[in-house]
């Protein structure tokens, strides 16, 4: 009993200890203590901005590579451009004879090469590789400029032909002509421009060949209507001149290089289509007809050589148009010229 009463009573210590424990437990908890002091923060460290990378460097242009015919293998990019632009540049040159040269500027033709879009080709293009050169050059103005070469070197071709040095027949030798081939020359130029070469451009020209390639010089009439002569030349050689009459003010005889184009003896008198012979009819050959007794027709229209029986009038203007002789003079003519008798009339 002892024992069992000894338990108890130290049960019952413990048990007392034990609620002063927890007694004074709750009296610490129950006490509030405010703090001044900012909480502690939670902020990331400070970091550095973003560097961006450098740019890439552009690399160089393989070697061996060409651009419209130009080297640009192993220049960069920019290099290869300012290259290609100036060897464009360089002038056309065409030659017109072994002593006779012209340079022509692209840009006058208003030609433009597209030379970045060739760069860009060239940078990826493999070594030794060819890049063509596209060049824009308008049509009408290289139209218009061998327009202006053409008219500026064609030679028309010179038929040979009886001429006037001074009073005196000579004979004009034929000449070949010249005349510029626009096809071939738009066609030199294109391909100059597209393969950007500067070679020589020799400027082809066709022959042109003279209708009439001889002239012989036999018989010839020179009228000086402001002298009112004839002269009658053989070879170039004066052998006989004769008083004339020739036109009026009103109807003065044309000037001019004609030709004898018919030959009528004892011809008939027809009225020509002009006011002064209106009213007349036409006179069958005789002794009243105005034109003697031979005509010698040129081809001035309605205008010959004949004679008059108005002998006072020669050495005067007082002809229609015509040219009166005395009629034996017109008669010693007649038996000298021919058709084809070149007749020249001056105002000397």
């Amino acid at each position: 009993m002892v024992g069992a009463g000894l338990l108890a009573a130290c049960a019952l210590v413990g048990f007392a200890s034990a609620f002063a424990l927890a007694a004074s437990a709750g009296a610490d908890t129950g006490t509030t203590v405010t703090s001044t002091e900012p909480p502690p923060t939670t902020e990331p460290p400070p970091t550095e901005p973003p560097v961006e990378p450098p740019p890439p460097t552009p690399a160089p242009i393989a070697f061996g590579v060409t651009v419209g015919g130009v080297r640009v293998g192993g220049l960069m990019p920019e290099r290869a451009t300012e290259v290609v632009r100036r060897a464009f540049a360089r002038p056309l040159v065409f030659v017109v004879s072994p002593t006779r040269k012209i340079r022509l500027q692209p840009r006058t033709l208003g030609a433009r090469p597209n030379v970045p879009k060739a760069v860009r080709r060239a940078r990826v293009a493999r070594p030794g590789a060819s890049v063509p050169l596209d060049v824009d050059v308008p049509r009408a103005r290289v139209r218009n400029y061998i327009e202006r070469l053409g008219k500026q070197f064609d030679v028309a071709a010179v038929d040979a032909r009886i001429a006037l040095d001074g009073v005196k027949p000579r004979v004009v030798q034929s000449q070949e002509g010249i005349r510029l081939k626009r096809v071939a020359t738009s066609r030199g130029i294109w391909t100059a421009l597209a393969h950007n070469s500067r070679s020589p451009i020799r400027l082809p020209f066709a022959v042109l060949e003279p209708k009439v390639t001889t002239a012989e010089l036999d018989e010839a009439i020179v009228i000086l209507r402001g002298s009112n002569r004839l002269l009658f030349f053989v070879d170039a050689k004066l052998v006989r001149w004769f008083g004339v009459a020739t036109g009026q003010a009103s109807y003065p005889t044309p000037l001019g290089d004609y030709e004898i184009v018919t030959l009528q003896r004892n011809p008939w008198w027809y009225p020509p289509p002009s006011g002064w012979a209106a009213e007349s009819e036409p006179v069958p050959p005789g002794p009243g007809n105005p034109l003697g007794t031979r005509w010698m027709g040129i081809s001035a229209p309605y205008v010959g050589i004949h004679g008059t029986p108005d002998a006072a009038s020669i050495g005067y203007s007082a002809s229609h148009g015509c040219i009166r002789m005395r009629i034996p003079d017109a008669e010693w003519l007649f038996r000298r010229v021919e058709v084809g008798t070149p007749v020249f009339i001056i105002a000397r």
